[in-house]
């Protein structure tokens, strides 16, 4: 059996123009200075991390990572949520999603596609260059918009939606594979694979590739009332990262799952500082560890009430409080009776 790691904490809801967030030697000693061990590090942020360099130069890579270590912290994973995002947008989101591009492609759907496609190949060779064994993603949507079938979807509608993310998919499953790294889709609603359902659709498509992972978050399930703990014995062999974040779910006799376009704060769906939420994370740190889940657990903060640093400084001590350092023996040891293959036999009446 294995142990996790952990604390860690996702920096980009953190990031800011201000010190201790403008900088990555800086947050990385505040992250540290709260009792984390890990940072999940955004790609799109320039004020924390230069993707481009890190592509090209291991010597940036060492640099970086040494700003981390002398900090108190390593990396976890590099994130490419953004970048993710932009491999499949339907063009009802094009002006949406336009925002997370590079200034040059925008208003261009096509450059912006290869833009995204180009940043995903890089951060796989970012992350081997700092020496890491998985990243975390969105994979976009094509059929998002056509969720609740009403019109009716015309026949194929989602099976060709799915044909095509695999096909924008597959090479840079491809590259991620070559880098010795696990792409980790993080399952959400918005994104064509927002579910388990969909996950083993995007999975067939891509011929079930050893790369195509999960980054498993609990709160998106509770946001849509899927068993998030069943979903770990289903899918625990492709679960390589984990984002520790909370919700609840409270309907009532005005709104339910679609929260109807109510504010977060109105919500009746809504993400929670952990520990102020539903989610039963002690069951969750269970499961993975009887499933030997050995990457990180990383705060992932999203909260519509609690200031963010409150967020932050409570949820270093909740999560190392999950962690389970598993057991190298079995509690009932002390009354083992050192029986043999014989004395099984004769125990059992067979000789």
């Amino acid at each position: 059996m294995k142990t996790m790691k952990g604390p860690g904490i996702f920096l980009a809801q953190f990031a800011g123009d201000a010190a201790p967030f403008n900088s990555l030697g800086e947050i990385a000693g505040w992250a540290a200075s709260l009792g984390y061990k890990g940072v999940q590090v955004p790609t799109w942020d320039g004020r924390l991390f230069d993707l481009d360099k890190a592509t090209d130069s291991q010597d940036y890579c060492d640099e970086v990572a040494g700003i981390c270590r002398e900090a108190g912290v390593e990396i976890t994973e590099l994130s490419t949520h953004l970048q993710g995002q932009l491999v499949a947008v339907n063009p009802a989101y094009d002006a949406a999603f336009d925002g997370f591009a590079a200034p040059h492609v925008r208003g261009n759907p096509k450059a912006r596609q290869e833009w995204a496609t180009d940043q995903m190949h890089k951060a796989a060779k970012a992350s081997r260059r700092l020496g890491l064994g998985a990243s975390v993603s969105f994979p976009g949507a094509l059929a998002w918009p056509y969720v609740y079938p009403w019109p009716q979807r015309p026949a194929g509608l989602v099976e060709t939606a799915f044909a095509e993310l695999a096909r924008r998919w597959r090479p840079i499953l491809d590259a991620y594979d070559e880098a010795g790294v696990d792409l980790c889709y993080e399952i959400h609603p918005g994104e064509d694979i927002f579910d388990g359902a969909t996950f083993e659709m995007f999975l067939e498509a891509v011929g079930n590739h050893p790369r195509c992972c999960i980054n498993y978050d609990p709160s998106h399930f509770v946001l849509q009332q899927l068993d998030y703990l069943a979903f770990i014995d289903i899918y625990h062999e492709r679960i390589k990262a984990f984002h520790v974040k909370d919700a609840e779910f409270n309907p009532d006799g005005r709104q339910g799952v679609y929260s109807g376009y109510q504010s977060w704060v109105n919500r009746a769906a809504r993400f929670r500082s952990l520990g102020d939420g539903q989610v039963d994370f002690a069951g969750i740190f269970s499961r993975l560890a009887a499933y030997d889940y050995d990457s990180w657990a990383v705060l992932e903060w999203e909260c519509c009430l609690k200031h963010p640093e409150d967020g932050a400084a409570e949820g270093a001590p909740f999560i190392a409080s999950h962690i389970i350092r598993v057991t190298e023996k079995a509690f009932d040891d002390f009354a083992a009776g050192g029986a043999d293959e014989a004395a099984n036999r004769r125990m059992l009446g067979i000789d």
